[in-house]
């Protein structure tokens, strides 16, 4: 399964993403949940052009988007990022610590289906 994690920006100003690629590594936390391989084909933070990166992130066939915990905890558009992400791949909306949130509950979203019109 090709994975991709999405970070804060403001937080990679600082941070190393030792949380986040120990837990993929360790395939524990919000990776636990993977029997099968996983192959990590994104690792980025939200800022710039992000629909550029997300039709990166279509082309390399990525499944599911991790988005980081601090984007849990610190971002005021964690929610709308999530539902943005889900029109093309699975969300899960925390990569490191417990899956509950200490500020906010963590998101968890399906692929939205694609809507087919009939024409007539």
């Amino acid at each position: 399964m090709k994975i991709g994690i999405l970070v804060r920006e403001e937080t990679m100003q600082k941070c190393t993403g030792k949380g986040c690629l120990s837990a993929f590594q360790k395939r524990k936390d919000s990776f636990a949940r993977y029997d099968e391989p996983l192959e990590l084909l994104a690792f980025t933070h939200v800022g710039g052009e992000l629909e550029h990166k997300i039709t990166r992130m279509i082309n390399n066939e990525i499944s599911v988007v991790h988005l980081s915990s601090c984007l849990r905890t610190k971002s005021p558009d964690y929610e709308a990022l999530a539902e943005r992400l889900a029109e093309h791949f699975d969300v899960v909306g925390y990569t490191h610590g417990s899956a509950e949130g200490k500020k906010r509950e963590t998101i968890m979203r399906t692929k939205k289906p694609k809507v087919q019109t009939s024409e007539g």
